[in-house]
């Protein structure tokens, strides 16, 4: 299963009051496991950045003067997410933001069906607990130190953590797989009318014979002292 973990900064709360995206950060996941392809990108905005913006992500005017519009970049972002499962901080404002710039640039919207909110997932999870991205990295453990300002690539990668540890821990499927592993075969043991295996009473004799272990001695001598017969567990 493929899924993209992502985050946008914005020049402000409303796209419908003007503001844009100027940052897209996205990491891959297969199966709940990072793959270590990502996407990162900065856009022009194509107006000022307001002072409160720039306080929380630190990209200006300045910056992102050179920065392609979000037209030229449509076309490979939506290649990367393809048809992925969406996994998003506090999705519909993402959300709202990417439809309003997709459809501003005539490219096809994107459901909210295919976004999924960890905000909602961790109110579920921890009812009336703060459900920040910086609270739940105290929760689980997860190292936030480099996260002196917002940055879209760098909040995906923290995000993609604590979304792994919300849905059960970074290998969420290790159990299931293992119990689904020692059931796949049908075996007695498994079956329901209570029989288990059970030691012999009497071992079975070795079928080495004696020339054979004089014969493997002799080759294991030949070898040293670091042979690996000659190692004690």
């Amino acid at each position: 299963m493929r899924e993209i973990v992502m985050d946008t900064e914005t020049t402000g709360l409303e796209p419908s009051e003007g503001h844009r995206i100027v940052e897209i950060g996205a990491v891959e996941l297969f199966n709940h496991l990072p793959t270590g392809r990502t996407y990162h990108q900065y856009i022009n905005p194509q107006r000022s950045m307001p002072k409160e913006a720039f306080d929380v992500h630190g990209l200006g005017d300045d910056f992102l003067r050179d920065k392609p519009v979000f037209k030229a970049i449509a076309p490979a972002f939506l290649e990367f997410i393809g048809e992925a499962k969406l996994v998003i901080h506090n999705a519909p404002f993402d959300m709202k933001f990417l439809n309003a710039e997709l459809e501003a640039a005539g490219f096809p919207t994107l459901p909210m069906t295919r976004a999924l909110d960890t905000v909602a997932v961790a109110r579920r999870k921890f009812p009336g607990a703060p459900a920040s991205l910086d609270a739940l990295c105290r929760r689980f453990g997860v190292d936030n130190s480099a996260r002196e300002k917002h940055g879209a690539l760098l909040d995906s990668e923290i995000l993609a953590e604590v979304y792994l540890e919300l849905i059960g821990g970074r290998q969420p499927d290790f159990a299931l797989a293992t119990a689904e592993t020692a059931t796949a075969t049908p075996t007695r043991e498994n079956q329901s009318d209570g029989w288990r295996p059970r030691p012999r009473a009497t071992p079975l004799a070795s079928r080495l014979t004696e020339e054979e272990a004089n014969a493997h001695a002799a080759f294991v001598a030949k070898l040293g002292e670091g042979a690996i017969w000659k190692r004690r567990a």
